[in-house]
């Protein structure tokens, strides 16, 4: 590396982020999310487990043919069947790295591996001198490296060296350790073993303690050059270290770590927004660096202290991280031209004229509606075209009968295929009225895990976004939609996942019922 404090971001959204419960993604999904993680700036993209799944197989694959300026890595166990399959996925890829990884704590290694050390140690340098073989870029990973003893852990780094390794990780696999605890084991390796100036160090932080960006900056500081995050902290569990929280930590704080990435950093929040959408897992309001609050005051001394200088509340820019200044400057009157711009303000400078078309006329649809229009509507808006692409399925039609009376019915009609169907359905309230009449004209087994309803603005009359998470025999689909009727929304959002069931089953001919049935 020719500039020593140069860190490399590795983004794991696409493999560590998607193995989040619910967060599942189809391969058009994926292609999005790395073409945005590519145009961030982002170092090394994991795009997913190519043994695990002929999907992630597949998404591997096509990933690497689009990608250019990021290298694209594929995991693997320490298997020759796993690395083979990586190696296949990646044939490609413009800039290809294998990363294949081992269990090396007693715990696991007795438990889970049911290997001795030495076992584990002679897996070490076979699976690493076989992925050298077919791949220049490897990295190699001892999982739960937290909860290894040290010396153990330094033989095997350095065997992982010897064998060909140019990246070594530490994972802190079970969000474990602490900040100085993870900086005296990166110290250790780097005073012990004695080849560890031949490969780069990384770091792997889970955040089952709330401390992974602490971890991760430790580790930095402690001498690692390469950071494993992901976009919204999105992961296992409590999630990962998240890449824009470690990014503008150290932009921000560059005093107390000089430290630069290649990050884009003004595309941070457009990149949050993308994932959030596509994986249905909303950001919190006061979320660090991309959260809806984050750059929002209301207590009075901070509002006066704000009108007086930024600086005294705010410790880096809006704009800094993508996020417009204004909010309250689209309305009825508003041209396509002046749409555009907006949306190209907000990021969508990529998307394509018939989906700019469509989001513009449901604009000026929501604009007939509301009073005040947001820069959160326009994204909702996009977002909710956005995912109805390739759709099979729509709402056509939806009346609905409520109130303390009931029975609450519903009246659905939608287009599958072209052709239109029609039910009326009853239920325990307007949403289960809904879903029993989609259940009607579209028969699946999946059960619902998740309803989620929130305003993406303030007032009655703000748009509701709505998440509904299906599961059907081991696949688990997110849908969205939103509307200024929460009942349309919630019809929509349930579509939505149906289409992705759909898309989870591999049936590609819609003409038939049976592919939806």
């Amino acid at each position: 590396m020719t500039n020593k404090n140069q860190i490399k971001i590795f983004d794991t959204t696409l493999r560590d982020g998607e193995q989040s419960p619910g967060a599942s993604m189809n391969i058009e999904e994926k292609l999005k999310i790395a073409i945005a993680l590519e145009a961030l700036g982002v170092d090394i993209i994991e795009a997913g487990f190519p043994a695990a799944s002929k999907g992630d197989l597949e998404a591997v694959t096509e990933i690497s043919k689009i990608i250019k300026n990021s290298k694209v890595c594929g995991l693997s166990r320490a298997s020759k069947f796993d690395i083979d399959a990586a190696n296949s996925a990646l044939k490609y890829a413009a800039q290809p790295r294998i990363h294949t990884f081992i269990s090396t704590s007693e715990l696991h290694m007795t438990h889970k591996l049911e290997l001795s050390a030495e076992q584990v140690y002679e897996k070490v340098i076979d699976s690493v001198s076989y992925a050298r073989n077919l791949c220049d870029d490897v990295e190699w990973s001892c999982e739960d490296g937290t909860r290894t003893d040290r010396d153990f852990m330094c033989r095997t780094v350095e065997a992982a060296i010897k064998s060909g390794a140019t990246t070594i990780n530490i994972p802190d696999t079970v969000g474990y350790s602490v900040p100085e605890e993870f900086s005296d084991i990166i110290t250790h390796l780097i005073n012990t073993v004695p080849n560890i100036d031949k490969a780069i160090i990384s770091t792997h932080c889970h955040n089952d303690l709330g401390v992974a960006v602490a971890n991760s900056l430790a580790g930095v500081a402690a001498g690692a050059r390469q950071i494993e995050c992901t976009i919204n902290g999105l992961g296992e569990r409590a999630g990962n270290a998240a890449l824009e929280e470690v990014v503008m930590a150290m932009k921000t704080r560059n005093d107390l770590m000089p430290y630069t990435t290649n990050i884009k950093t003004e595309l941070l929040n457009k990149t949050s927004k993308l994932v959030s959408a596509v994986t249905g897992f909303p950001v919190q309001y006061n979320k660090a660096i991309v959260g809806k609050n984050a750059f929002a005051h209301e207590a009075g001394i901070h509002q006066d202290g704000m009108l007086k200088n930024s600086k005294t509340y705010e410790i880096m820019t809006p704009e800094s991280v993508g996020v417009s200044e204004s909010n309250l400057v689209m309305g009825k009157h508003s041209g396509r031209h002046a749409f555009k711009e907006k949306l190209i303000e907000l990021g969508y400078d990529d998307i394509g004229d018939n989906a700019i078309e469509e989001s513009f006329n449901n604009f000026k649809a929501l604009a007939d509606k509301k009073k005040n229009l947001y820069d959160e509507d326009i994204v909702a808006i996009v977002d909710d075209q956005v995912i109805r692409v390739n759709d099979i399925i729509s709402l056509k039609d939806l009346s609905v009968v409520a109130g303390t009376k009931g029975p609450q019915t519903a009246e659905v009609t939608l287009i599958i295929d072209k052709n239109e169907h029609f039910t009326k359905s009853s239920g325990d309230g307007p949403v289960d009225a809904i879903f029993n009449a989609l259940m009607h004209l579209v028969p699946h087994k999946g059960k619902l895990q998740l309803y989620q309803v929130h305003a993406v603005t303030e007032g009655t009359d703000a748009q509701a976004e709505v998440s509904v998470r299906l599961s059907e025999n081991g696949k688990t689909v997110v849908g969205q939609g939103s509307d200024t009727d929460t009942l349309v929304a919630s019809a929509k959002a349930y579509i939505n996942a149906l289409n992705k069931l759909i898309v989870k089953r591999e049936k590609t001919s819609p003409a038939k019922m049976s592919s939806i049935s």
